[in-house]
């Protein structure tokens, strides 16, 4: 079987976003499966890692990308003031009416590429990976120009989007295309694989005509060979990941002020936003705070093992975090530290962090929650009883992205046949 991936996120792209792409095209080659990947020559992504490495046995191919460059626009409008400010806004305005996203321009060129690479390398199939939702119009233009498969791979919601803030009409015009895009997945595609079961029952409301599988992130247990934990002086708790929309570190850092331990220091590695940033300051934490700006995925590997606990955060975002399963969830049972899980306490990742006895939940906007389970774990760091997550060979073979990928595989047989 030949497969094309197709993903706006991949290497030298860096952030999570790459990883369920860039592990999908490392691992199928090992299943007998031709593997093909076409992403962007150059977004301009926000981040960029070199660390990473493209798969071995997967056949990259570059094509021209057409949009505009990432960037974080809210915290440019917050540095900018009086006529800059309103120069800027004007030059954002235009990317806030492209729909479904801003990447959408991409398909002009992606899609003629596609079309080649399905004729010329004889592709049986064809997967779109999401976000952003723009990459399944590419899918859908080559399913209908040359009749391969098409699997649609939903890494969040096509609909619901727990980030989302402001009510406007740029908004509501994305919402609007966000439903016509979730249409023609449920018309079109010949499968649909989705990262949570939340995503999973959404595409099966939609009446969709191919299968729906749930197929969730992965563990990489393999990425942090080498990196071996070393007890610290201090309690050091880590958020790694960048903050966005409704994700927000203000009840964790009131529970860290209010339990008032000068040997526990919590470190937020990634974006954080300048609000955030000047609120913590007047919070006087001192070296209790660690702002580490974005570093490549290696390093943010290291600092999660060398901590004593991390910490989740997910948004309740109005009923919308509880399906939510990220794949840093997947990351962190890799990691082998105890979590604290700053998250719905009846959603699915907590109800992964407890089967597999990875740490304590509590809910993310309870400051007063988040102080007593703080407290546990440093009650047991102090007691020397904060031991290293030791997850069963049943459950690593369970939280495997290598099980995810034989998964997908064997879902990839089925279309095909």
């Amino acid at each position: 079987m030949k497969v094309l991936i197709i993903s706006l996120y991949f290497p030298p792209a860096g952030g999570g976003g790459v990883q369920r792409p860039l592990k999908l095209a490392t691992h199928l080659p090992g299943l007998g499966i031709e593997t093909h990947v076409l992403a962007p020559d150059d977004p301009k992504w926000i981040h960029v890692d070199e660390g990473l490495a493209l798969p071995p046995d997967a056949t990259v191919h570059r094509v021209r990308y057409l949009g505009p460059r990432g960037r974080k626009a809210g915290e440019e409008l917050r540095a900018a003031h009086g006529l800059r400010r309103l120069v800027l806004r004007a030059r954002l305005l235009p990317r806030r009416f492209l729909v479904p996203d801003e990447n959408v321009p991409w398909a002009i060129t992606a899609i003629p590429a596609a079309i080649r690479i399905v004729r010329r390398e004889r592709i049986d199939l064809v997967l779109t990976t999401s976000p952003p939702n723009s990459v399944h119009l590419i899918g859908a233009a080559v399913q209908r120009a040359t009749g391969v498969k098409w699997v649609a791979d939903l890494r969040d919601s096509l609909i619901l989007h727990p980030h989302r803030r402001a009510e406007s009409l740029a908004v509501r015009l994305k919402e609007r295309s966000d439903h016509w895009v979730a249409r023609l997945v449920a018309r079109r595609a010949d499968a649909i694989v989705a990262a949570s079961e939340a995503i999973a029952e959404e595409a099966r409301a939609a009446r969709p005509r191919g299968e729906v599988v749930h197929i969730t992130n992965g563990s990489d247990f393999d990425d942090f060979d080498g990196i071996v934990y070393a007890p610290g002086e201090r309690f050091r708790i880590t958020h790694a990941g960048s903050f966005f929309g409704k994700r927000d570190p203000r009840p964790f850092l009131t529970a860290l002020k209010a339990l008032d331990d000068p040997a526990v220091v919590a470190r937020f590695v990634g974006d954080f936003r300048s609000a955030d940033r000047e609120w913590a300051e007047e919070q006087g934490f001192g070296d209790r705070l660690e702002l580490i700006p974005y570093v490549p995925r290696r390093r943010s590997l290291e600092l999660q093992r060398e901590s004593e606990a991390l910490l989740l955060l997910i948004p309740e975002a109005g009923g919308r975090g509880k399906g939510v399963l990220s794949g840093k969830v997947f990351e962190y049972l890799a990691a082998e530290r105890p979590v604290l899980a700053a998250v719905p306490p009846d959603g699915a990742a907590a109800d992964l962090i407890r089967a597999a006895g990875a740490g304590i939940v509590a809910a993310p906007d309870d400051p007063e929650a988040l102080r007593a389970a703080l407290a546990e774990l440093v009650g047991r760091w102090r007691a020397g009883t904060l031991d290293t997550v030791q997850l069963s060979e049943e459950w690593k073979e369970r939280l495997s992205r290598r099980t995810r990928v034989r998964e997908l595989a064997d879902l990839f047989a089925r279309v095909a046949s």
